[in-house]
């Protein structure tokens, strides 16, 4: 397991409960962590980095964040949201730095370093000054920062944070290469569905600071299943009559044919039946499934809901099938 959570809870000032009892265990390789803001998800990444205290118990790869906070950043690597370079540093200069506080010597680490900025595109910046660079660069030089140490598992918090469409396309494109080549796992929080769609094939997403869902994407977007649909190559009016008339509630969409709902006791078999019957040719028929958007926007308002009506504050994640690795180089 990567996570396994106990009842974790945060709490602020002003009695502001960031974490409700997170509890469950969390696997996969391509992990987005989702919410809206304000859910708890960088307060969650920093609590298991070991940078704030908490109630409840927690393991990342096998060790507690209370205890072994050392041993965890050893093996993960951690791109903040915010700036987080020192001034006057260059960039090599930088990631050196970093790699020494995992532990590397200070000969293996700078020749880390010049491998981690090779890979983010940055060679012929690397002994410019950090804050010289631009939004894109900064983030890159976060990135490398973060896999300076080649860890086995990498926290990132809002990785395309203020990039164009270039740079955004840029950053996702290092981030997909990383479990490849370096057969890493990834958590990426992130607020851009788009981006998790893109990265990731499982989603932990957070609601008002307690666990909403845990599985693939998916199934999320299963969750919001919508009735078949279905194309012919001809004869579209006439499947919509014959199935009204044996008790489905249809619909057309464009050129489909939406059935919403079948009648008790019946299954798929009935569209294929009455389509035969009619020599009717059926060129696609599939389950309808939420966009990943509307998935997530009805898990969290399901969860809203749940809370509400007094539901259990911390939500138990399932533990989905863990994924085929990516080869490592």
């Amino acid at each position: 397991m990567i996570l396994e959570l106990e009842g974790v809870r945060k709490n602020y000032g002003s009695g502001v409960q960031a974490l409700r009892g997170l509890t469950g265990s969390v696997s996969g390789q391509r992990i987005g962590l989702l919410g809206p803001n304000g859910a708890g998800k960088s307060t969650l990444l920093k609590v298991l980095l070991g940078l704030l205290d908490f109630s409840g118990k927690a393991k990342v790869l096998g060790h507690d964040p209370r205890t072994q906070a050392l041993a965890i950043r050893a093996r993960v690597g951690y791109m903040p949201e915010g700036e987080c370079y020192l001034p006057g540093m260059s960039a090599v200069e930088y990631c050196t730095y970093a790699a020494e506080l995992s532990g590397l010597p200070r000969t293996p680490a700078m020749q880390r370093a010049h491998a981690a900025l090779d890979y983010a595109g940055l060679e012929d910046k690397r002994y410019l000054p950090v804050e010289t660079y631009s939004t894109g660069m900064k983030q890159k030089v976060k990135l490398a920062q973060a896999i300076v140490h080649d860890p086995e598992l990498l926290f990132l918090d809002e990785p395309t944070n203020g990039l164009d469409p270039r740079g955004r396309e840029e950053m996702l494109s290092l981030i997909l290469e990383i479990p490849k080549r370096r057969g890493a796992t990834l958590l990426v929080s992130t607020h851009i569905l788009a981006d998790v769609e893109r990265v990731c094939e499982s989603a932990l997403v957070l609601n008002q600071g307690s666990i909403a869902y845990h599985g693939t994407l998916d199934e999320l977007r299963g969750k919001g299943d919508r009735g078949l649909e279905v194309r012919v190559k001809s004869g579209a009016a006439e499947l919509v009559a014959g199935l009204t008339a044996k008790g489905c509630t249809v619909r057309m969409d464009g050129d489909a044919v939406v059935v919403d709902a079948l009648p008790a006791g019946a299954s798929i078999d009935l569209v294929l039946e009455e389509a035969r019957s009619r020599g009717l040719q059926v060129r696609h028929l599939a389950v309808r499934k939420l966009t990943l958007e509307a998935a997530f926007l009805k898990t969290v308002a399901d969860d809203a809901a749940r809370h509400a009506t007094g539901g259990l504050a911390g939500a138990t994640a399932a533990t989905p099938a863990a994924p085929t690795p990516g080869a490592a180089p």
